[in-house]
C-alpha cells in the first residue's frame, strides 16, 4: 500500500455529486498494490496519524496529525501504482482490482477514524478534481512494503 502525503492548510475533493473539504489536516492520496492486506493499511493508517510533520514552537517537525489535531482526507489514487519505466503507457498491472482496493481502502478510513482522526474522503473510482493547498510545501512518499 502507498501513500503519497501532503500536509496542508486547505484540501478539498470534488465530483459531479459530492464535495468534501478539510483543513488544517494531511491530504492522503492512497494506492492499494496487489498482494496488499489488512496488516498493509494498519501499518500505513498508524505510520500516516503518528508522522510528525507538524512544527512545535521552534519550528521543527515535531507534531503529528493526532497532535495538532488535524483533519485528514483519503483520496484513492490507483495510479501510485504506475509503471512508465517502458514505453510511453503508464502499466497499472501491481495496482490491486477495484474490489479488493476498495475493501483495503475503506479499512485504512476506518483505521484512522478510530483514532479519533476527522476523516472525510473522495469517492472510490470515481472522476475527482482535488484541491491542494500544501502548507511548507510538506509531500512524503509512504509505502507499506518499505
Amino acid at each position: 500500500m502507498r501513500a503519497l502525503i501532503q500536509r496542508v492548510k486547505r484540501g478539498g475533493v470534488k465530483t459531479r455529486d459530492a464535495h468534501s473539504v478539510i483543513g488544517p489536516g494531511l491530504v492522503i492520496l492512497l494506492g492499494v498494490g496487489e498482494g496488499d492486506t489488512a496488516g498493509d493499511a494498519d501499518l500505513l493508517a498508524e505510520k500516516t496519524a503518528n508522522l510528525r510533520v507538524f512544527p512545535n514552537e521552534a519550528g521543527k517537525f515535531d507534531r503529528s496529525l493526532l497532535d495538532v489535531k488535524g483533519e485528514a482526507l483519503v483520496v484513492s489514487q490507483f495510479t501510485l501504482y504506475g509503471d512508465a519505466s517502458k514505453g510511453r503507457r503508464p502499466d497499472f498491472t501491481a495496482a490491486a482490482k477495484p474490489p479488493e482496493a476498495e475493501k483495503l481502502y475503506d479499512y485504512f478510513i476506518s483505521v484512522l477514524s478510530r483514532k479519533a482522526i476527522p476523516v472525510k474522503t473522495g469517492v472510490f473510482g470515481a472522476d475527482m478534481e482535488v484541491e491542494i493547498i500544501n502548507d511548507g510545501p510538506v509531500t512524503l512518499w509512504l509505502d507499506s512494503r518499505g
